[in-house]
This record gives C-alpha cells, structure tokens and sequence, in this order.
C-alpha cells in the first residue's frame, strides 16, 4: 500500500457553501449554453424574460432570475440608454468550454479499472468545523465517496487533485494512499458503502422513462420549433445533473445492466435532433427584440462540443467556485435528505 503525507502550510480560502438554486435559473443557464455559446455579446433582458415565459415562467420570476445569476457571477449586466442585457463574464470562455466539454462527453466510455483505490483520511480538530466541512465539500466534488467519517476513496487515481484540495484549504494531517480491497466477501462491499448505486440506477431509469416517449415521437415526425426548444431544453436540463451526480465508477463496480448508456443514447438523439427546429424557435424570440443578435445564435451537437479542445492548466476561479456551490446543493439533494454536512 502506497501512502502520502499531506502536511500543507495554512493558505487562507475555503470552498463556498452551496446555496439553492431556482429552477429559472437553470433553465436559463441552459439556454444560454444551448444557443449562445461562447458568445460576449449581451442579450436584452427581456428577451431572455421571453425565453423563459416559453417555459411558463412569470416574467417577475424571470426578471428575478436574472438578477440572482448575475449577482452569482454566472452573467454580467450592461446598459444602453434604457436597455438593460445580460451576458458572459469576459474571462469565462476557459471555464465554460471545459463545463460543457464536461457534460457532453460524460458517460461517452466507462473507465476501467486498474483494482487500486485512492484512500483519504484526515484528522480536523473541532474548532475547525468549517474548514472540516470544506474539505468533505471538495472529496465530494471530486466524486469522492464516504466509507467512514474521516475514510473516503475513489475507484480512480486522484492522488494529485487531493494534494491540490488539501493545500489550497491549509488543511494539516491529510493521508492519501494507493490501496487494493483485501477482503471483503463477509463484509459491506466498499462501492455500497461509499456510493448510492441503486439510487442512481433509479434516477436513469427515471430519465429514460421521461424521455423515451419524445424519441418515440421524433420517429413519427418533427415537433414545431416552439416544442422542439421546451423539449430540447427540458432533456439537456435533467441530463445535466448527472455528471455531477453519477461517479462515474469502472465496469467492475457496476452491477449488470447498468443503464447510462442507453440514457445517454437517448440524450443525444433527441438533443442533437431537434437542434435545428429549437434554434429556429430561439432566434423567433431573440428576432423580437434584436433581429441582428438573432442572426448569431446557434445550436452545437453533442460531436461539436466534445471536439473542443478545453484548456490543459487553469486556475480556479470565481466561476468555478459559483458553479460548484450549485453541484453541492445538487449533491446534498441526491443524497435524499437535503442536507448539508454541518459537524
């Protein structure tokens, strides 16, 4: 057994704690993402207050919405004259390329497995509660699951990105080992212990259960652009949540029949099929306000966006530190009690 000491030297900054996230709200980071890509032009507000009215949103929700995310730093806020429009931050191009890279290449091959498991244990005196809970926020970003209180692990090889969490948070006494199973056949099998396998088994069936009706459709006939954009929408939001949500352990930790696959076939059938008629739809809505950004929006595949070479080295940044606020809360909800870790 392989170990590290990490003994870091105490650096100010924490992970931030989650917070709740309104459906409007990713229902319009969604959109953005769908069809306003890597663009830095801003959009008028009330054509994004338009957008999201397709959704039956209240424009008073949507209006709220949109403030919650620029105040997020998710979106940067611009007038002229009386118009205000929302748009990127200037310098999150890096950051969104290798979100969505992320999310549309999710669940493409299922790691294999080399039989060794990333083991991290630690030791956070009491009156350190909140840098305690900082660091369980980070193993859990990092897909990290919990054997013990203080004993989590990872079927893959996070050794560096652990030594990263650990220093960047000032953490001391953090101990990271390479490790096998020794014996388990009359004990709790380490993936059920750590990971809520049948949960997330039920929430892909639950997908496609949802979505398989659409695909069915799609067979018969084309939707109209004003449907194609809710249903577009409406696969990619629920997808979106897996790969924050699945581990995405190896073959061999998985049980027979492991049903992501056909979720993520379904996924990219329905959302790279209807991308023209959605877009159509969106450019409809946007052409009401401004018909020369109109002209700029687009549509991408799940190919166009895996093709897309994201950044090698990147610092964390704000950006990242928002988006991951929102895969805690999401977290803390698949764990089925709504809870955030407190001790």
């Amino acid at each position: 057994m392989e170990g590290r000491l990490v003994t870091a030297s105490p650096e100010p900054g924490s992970l931030p704690r989650a917070r709740q996230g309104a459906e409007p709200q990713r229902l319009l980071t969604t959109l953005l993402g769908d069809y306003w890509f890597w663009r830095q032009e801003h959009l008028p507000s009330a054509a994004l207050v338009a957008l999201l009215e397709e959704f039956g949103i209240t424009a008073t929700s949507a209006r709220a919405a949109l403030r919650r995310v620029a105040a997020r730093g998710l979106l940067e806020s611009s007038r002229t004259g009386r118009t205000t429009a929302y748009g990127l931050p200037p310098r999150a191009s890096d950051v969104i390329v290798a979100h969505a890279r992320r999310l549309l290449t999710f669940g493409a091959t299922t790691p294999r497995w080399d039989g060794r498991w990333t083991v991290v244990t630690f030791s956070v005196p009491e009156d350190q509660r909140d840098t305690r809970r900082a660091l369980r926020d980070g193993l859990r970003l990092l897909h990290f699951g919990m054997v013990f209180d203080a004993v989590w692990v990872s079927p893959h090889d996070r050794t560096d990105d652990v030594v990263e969490l650990v220093r960047r948070l000032g953490v001391r006494g953090t101990v990271v080992f390479r490790a096998r199973t020794v014996a388990d056949d009359d004990l709790d099998p380490v993936p059920h212990r750590a990971f809520d396998i049948a949960g997330l088994r039920e929430r892909y069936l639950r997908f496609i259960d949802a979505h398989r009706p659409v695909a069915e459709r799609l067979a018969a006939g084309g939707p109209s652009p004003a449907e194609a954009l809710l249903l577009r929408t409406a696969i990619m939001t629920d997808w979106r949540v897996f790969p924050t949500l699945d581990p995405d352990l190896p073959a061999e930790l998985l049980p027979a029949g492991w049903p992501r696959d056909e979720a993520r076939r379904l996924c990219v059938r329905i959302y790279d099929s209807l991308g023209e008629s959605a877009e159509r739809r969106f450019r409809e809505i946007l052409a009401e306000f401004d018909p020369g950004l109109a002209e700029l929006a687009a549509h991408h595949t799940f190919a166009q966006v895996s093709a897309l070479k994201s950044p090698a080295v990147r610092r964390h940044t704000s950006f990242d530190e928002t988006t991951d606020r929102d895969r805690l809360d999401l977290l803390a909800g698949g764990r089925g009690d709504g809870r955030r870790d407190q001790r």
